[in-house]
Order: structure tokens, then sequence, then C-alpha cells
């Protein structure tokens, strides 16, 4: 704190020790400080620009359409958002020592020298790893065992230079092990460039393909690759084509355009390399159509007919094509077809029988066992059965609530099951499991750098009764000798609730930077994931949407009422879709939040919904409703977050975004932040930060990306009145 603030301080205390003959508590006094040292500042004021939409006999007005640049180079709009980064500057100047000191903290735990788990494909043991204060991963291969000679493949600290941006998409080893493919996005628009290099010279190929999705995918003639090419304006990866090493992209072969701009297009590979896929996805419709990888000459044909409400994705052991669908299984079962039977739904086999208690979420093929992941009232379960015995059995975890997926089983044949495992306490774990014995073998656990020890922390999951009757799961988390629950602690409410994406109870060793700070951290299932099965999901979309804004309002408040939070010191937050149910809330319940924080926030969602011009538009009609039909746009519009701003009092507010992202475009969060200023009745901090190098994911690099993070923490501390 600067010595003009902690002037400020001493005189707030004596005043109310002199005056009032009160104490004020620290949240108070920290309020004090912010409105004291934002009356000295003046946050930008937009200019207003009359614009009418028109629809369904109904007219809104929007005042800050004017925002909208495509090209990224309108003069006004760019000086409004530097204006807008300044503002932000100085009005949090006296949380900039906290934020350095959070931000050391958040990288000091990363572990400089560290590597992934190798995964062995056709006789290399690939990873990835990273050197000391450098920012971006090295991907490295060995052969045959691991004290071979290193082959680094791909540099990314070295391929970064002279970039503010930078990713890697993919990488993709030829099949006979002499040639990378790899991607690159040096923009953050998620528009990647694709290379080819020699593994034998260590020379580049002519090759460069253009305004791709980054995927990669070659055939097993290693001559053929093929790569999806992405629509200029939506952003939308529509066609697929074929590339043959030594030719100009112009010569490259169109195999599938995708005409319908609801569905994604992607592209993979069965585990078997026998067969290449170009999976079809829309919100209620998932297919895939197929070709024999050894064959790259010829046509892709569709595995089953898209058809509404179906959903399937596939794997293939032997003859056999294994389905995981929702086909009259709302929770999704197990089938299998022959290799030369799979357009003939009828002749589909039931290998696991839908259970409408039990989401089927996932499954892995061996020669010897199937493997299910499935969950259960929330809560993960793995199973292994034996092909020929049938025995079934549960694969055993350490934690009371966790989450487990499968990772690097890139083989059929073996019984070892590699499994990722984590929850809120213990950090990211990676096991193989021999499945014959039962034995569980730990490759590596997450280091947390620093004095970190699991057993200060404790993690619970309790369900919460939404006013409909619905019970909403929360995971909690807080470190022991400073929770109690007299509802004293700040509290830190994460949420999503969006396009099914279930939000687990994973490990974060950032997250310790609150927990220690006495704060308890959580996370509301609500309606739109899919933490409680598929209708979960279905009863958060479309017109079911509000629930999602519903259940975590009932959540904020009845862990105040449960004396989780005090009421004064609950905090929000959420990104993306999750930053649209931030807006949304803090519209309908304002008052129960001290501070929120939306990252690249979908807020003004029928304008955008109405614009097909615009990446994704059409892709989420299923999502949110399509608002050229009268009675979609009539539910969108009622809770849309820009378009229900009223004259009310909000929380301290911190919104941030890039200039550059595809997903929601900067010109959203930066028109709701201006009419948030001409409409709220408050003193509180309205802060707007632009990364003018970053799109949807924020900044790149390890290290780097903690800059944002730390902001908001210490806003968050801040606001709390934590004083270090």
């Amino acid at each position: 704190m600067d010595k003009r603030l902690i002037l400020l301080v001493t005189a707030l205390l004596m005043a109310a020790c002199s005056d009032d003959k009160t104490t004020l508590n620290s949240s108070e006094l920290a309020n004090k400080e912010v409105t004291q040292t934002m009356t000295q500042l003046k946050p930008p004021i937009a200019k207003k620009v009359t614009h009418k939409l028109t629809i369904h006999d109904d007219t809104r007005i929007d005042d800050y359409y004017w925002m909208r640049d495509d090209e990224r180079k309108d003069a006004a709009v760019l000086n409004h958002l530097k204006a807008e980064n300044d503002y932000l500057e100085k009005a949090l100047s006296h949380t900039q020592d906290l934020q350095e000191k959070i931000y050391q903290e958040l990288i000091s735990r990363i572990k400089k020298d560290d590597q992934s788990v190798p995964i062995k494909i056709r006789g290399y043991f690939y990873y990835s790893r990273y050197e000391g204060e450098k920012e971006y991963p090295i991907i490295a291969r060995k052969k045959e065992n691991l004290d071979s000679t290193e082959e680094i493949l791909l540099n990314g600290n070295k391929m970064a230079e002279g970039h503010d941006y930078f990713n890697i998409g993919d990488y993709e080893v030829s099949m006979d092990n002499q040639l990378l493919a790899y991607s690159t996005d040096t923009v953050s628009r998620r528009i990647y460039t694709i290379e080819i290099r020699s593994l034998e010279t260590g020379k580049h190929l002519s090759d460069k393909l253009e305004q791709t999705s980054g995927e990669i995918v070659w055939a097993n003639d290693n001559q053929h690759l093929f790569y999806i090419k992405k629509d200029p304006q939506t952003l939308l990866g529509n066609q697929v084509f074929r590339h043959k090493l030594g030719t100009s992209q112009k010569e490259d072969v169109l195999v599938y355009e995708e005409e319908d701009a609801s569905f994604f297009t992607s592209i993979g590979k069965t585990k078997d390399d026998s067969t290449l896929i170009i999976y079809h996805s829309s919100t209620l419709i998932d297919g895939a159509s197929i070709l024999d990888a050894n064959s790259p000459m010829g046509s892709f044909k569709r595995f089953a007919e898209l058809e509404d409400n179906l959903e399937y994705s596939i794997e293939k052991l032997g003859q056999w094509f294994y389905i995981l669908t929702n086909w009259q299984a709302k929770n999704f079962r197990l089938m299998k077809v022959q290799a030369d039977e799979t357009q003939d739904k009828s002749k589909w086999i039931e290998v696991i029988a839908h259970d409408p208690d039990v989401y089927l979420k996932d499954f892995e093929l061996f020669n010897n066992y199937l493997v299910i992941n499935e969950k259960e009232r929330g809560q993960t379960r793995i199973r292994a059965i034996e092909w020929s015995t049938k025995k079934d059995e549960l694969l055993s975890f350490d934690d009371p609530v966790f989450v487990a997926g499968f990772s690097g089983n890139v083989t059929t044949d073996t019984n070892t099951l590699r499994v990722v495992y984590s929850s809120l306490t213990t950090p990211t774990t990676t096991y193989d499991y021999d499945l014959k014995s039962g034995d569980r073998k730990l490759l590596k656990q997450q280091e947390v750098i620093g004095e970190f020890h699991p057993k200060q922390y404790s993690s619970e999951r309790i369900f919460v009764k939404a006013r409909d009757g619905a019970e909403v799961p929360v995971s909690l988390v807080y470190k022991k000798d400073t929770f109690k629950k007299d509802g004293t602690n700040p509290m830190y409410l994460y949420g999503y609730g969006s396009y099914g994406y279930t939000v687990e109870p994973t490990f974060s060793s950032n997250r310790l930077s609150l927990l220690d700070r006495g704060f308890v951290f959580a996370i509301a299932h609500i309606r739109g994931g899919q933490m409680l099965g598929r209708q979960w999901y279905d009863d958060g979309k479309m017109f079911n949407k509000k629930n999602t804004f519903f259940d975590f309002i009932d959540v904020t408040k009845t862990l105040i009422a449960q004396k989780y939070a005090a009421p004064d010191k609950v905090f929000a937050a959420g990104g993306s879709a999750g930053g649209l149910l931030i807006g949304a809330v803090i519209n309908m319940a304002p008052e129960l939040y001290k501070g929120v924080a939306a990252h690249v926030p979908f807020v003004d969602v029928v304008t955008t919904m109405l614009d097909e011009s615009i990446p994704l538009t059409t892709n989420e009609y299923d999502q949110w409703g399509n608002p050229n039909n009268k009675d979609s746009y009539e539910y969108m519009l009622s809770y849309s977050p820009y378009d229900q701003i009223k004259a009310q009092q909000y929380p301290n507010i911190l919104v941030t975004t890039g200039l550059h992202d595809s997903q929601v475009q900067y010109f959203e969060p930066m028109k709701w932040v201006a009419k948030l200023r001409e409409f709220k009745t408050d003193n509180n901090l309205l802060i707007f930060k632009t990364n003018m190098e970053a799109g949807h994911g924020g900044a790149s690099g390890r290290f780097r990306r903690n800059k944002e993070l730390a902001l908001e923490y210490a806003f968050f501390a801040d606001l709390a009145g934590i004083k270090e």
C-alpha cells in the first residue's frame, strides 16, 4: 500500500474511533478506502451513438453498437480500450504490491524443470517438458527406452521468439516415425498454420497449410495427411482436406464439406490406427464418417446416418466397432456392431445397458478388458470388465470427492490402464492400473513447490435444494485452521453451467493463495452442466436456461445460511458462458455479492445470436435458442445480461477480455461495461482489462498467464479487507 493510502487508512480509523465511537471492520474499511480513492478518479465514459435493432416488432436501442470493429483497427475503439486499461491500473494501484505478492506465490508453486509422463507410441516414448523460467513446452521423444538420447521435436521457447502470443495446437508423427506435422497459432484467434519437418534431416518440407483448425491426422501411407480448413468469417472448421506431401495447398483435395453451419467438424483416428474419422457435432446430433486409413484416396462414408437427437461416438477393437450412444438411452449406453454393418442400427448389439441413474461418460477398449467411466449422483466410478469372465470390478481411489479419467491409453494390446486422478485436495496424479492384479502404480503426482501439505485442507460435497426442489451438488474446499463454520469466512464461488460441460472438483495450486488467506472455495455444479447426467444438461439450456442462474443464486443463499460464508464477503467468478452466468446473476441478485469477476463474458446474447456472421453463432441455436423465432427471442431477452441492465446497485466488478478473442468477441464485454457504467447507482468499482495480444484463452506461457489471475485474487482479497 502506498503512503497516501496508509495515511488515509489511519485517518479513517481515527475518525471511526473518535466521532462514531464504533470500530470499522476490515471489510468496511476496505470499502471506504476504495470509495475515497475512486472519488479522485474518473472512469472512461463511452460516447453514445443510437443504433436501432428491430425484429418481431420490437426495437432495442444499442447506444454502444459502434464498439464493434471486426478489423480491430478503429482508433476510437482502441483508444477507449486503452483508457479502460489505464483506469484499471490507477483504480487498483493500491493493490500493486498485493498483486505482485500473489503472482510470485502462484509462479513459485510451479515446478520449473518439469516433465509429463511419457507415452510409448510405435517404439518411441513421447513427452513434453519445461526448463527453468521458460514459458513454453519442449516436445521430445526417446527411442525404445527412457535412457536413450533425447530427440527434441519442438522447442516452443525458440518458436515463440518475436511473438506476443504463441501456442502449439497439435503435433503428429507419421506412421513410419520419420515425419513430424505440427500446428501453431501466433495471433490467438485459434487459426493455425501446419508445417512438416523431416525427423531424419531436421529440415522443413516446403508444405505449409494455412487457415486450419490445427488438427492433424496422418494416413497410413506416410504420404497423405488430413486437416480442417476454417471459414475466415465464422471461424467454423467446415472443410476437410487431404494433402499430399510435396504439393501446394492449392492442390489439396476437399474430401468433406459441412454445409450445415450448426455443426462442428473435427477429425481423428481409431486407437488401432485402422480407421480415419470425421466427427460431426451439433448440440443434439453427434455422428461420424469413416475411411480405411490404408486407403486415403477413398471416400469417407457415414458410420450411421445423422438423426435428430441421436448422438454417438465410436472406437474399434478387431472387427467390431463400439458405440457410446444415447439411442433409446438418455444417459447413454454402450453397443457394438460388425465393421461392415455399421449403418444398420438394428444390427447394433448392447454391451452396457442404459441406467437412468448412471451417466455413462467414457470407455476404453483393450484386448482383454473393457473399462467404463461413469457417474452416479455426481460421483465418478471406473469399472474394469474382463471380456472372458465378465468379472466386473471397481477401481479404488482415496478421496470422498474426486475426478478420474483416461489418458495415454494408445494401444489395445495391454492389461495396463492409465488413469489421471485429482481432487480438491490431491494434486493431479497419474497411475497405471494392472487390470489383472488390481495393483496401482504411481507414475507422477503434480509437485507443488513450497509448504503444501494436503492434510491441512478439507473438502466436502453437499447438495443444495433449489427453488424448484432440484438438488444442486456443491463442492467445497478450505484450509482447516482458517475455516470456522460461523459465517465469517470470505468465499469464492465458481460456476459455468452450459454446453453440458462439467466443472470437476480438481486440484489447483493457484487456489492455495485464496485458501491460505481464509477463503472457502466452492464450485456450484449448476444445471446446464452434466454433473448429474444428461437430464441435468437439458434442464439448463434453451427454455430452461434460467435454471442455471437460479441454481447459482440459491446455492449462494444456502452457503450463507449454512455459515460457510460471511454475508458481506461472497465473491463469484465465471468465464465465457460462465461470464454470462455472472452477468445474469448480478442483474437478478446483486445484493448477494461483494465482488464478481467475469472473464471473456458472453453477455450480449440476443444481438450475437442474431448475427450469423459472428463466429460460432449458428452452431449454438440448440444451446440458447434461435432469436429469429419470437418465443426464443423473448426468452433470451429476458435474461440477456446486456439487455437486462437496470438502474440499481451492482457489486464491485472486474471484467477481462482479449482483443483477438474468436469465441466471445471483445466488443461484448466492452459494451457491457459501458452500459453498466451508465446505469449503476453505486460507487463500487467497475474495472475492465483488455489483453491487447491475447484471445479467448488469455495470455500464453505458463508463468505470464498468472498475471491476470493474480489481479483477480488481489481484487477480491482487497475487497474482503484482508491485510497482508
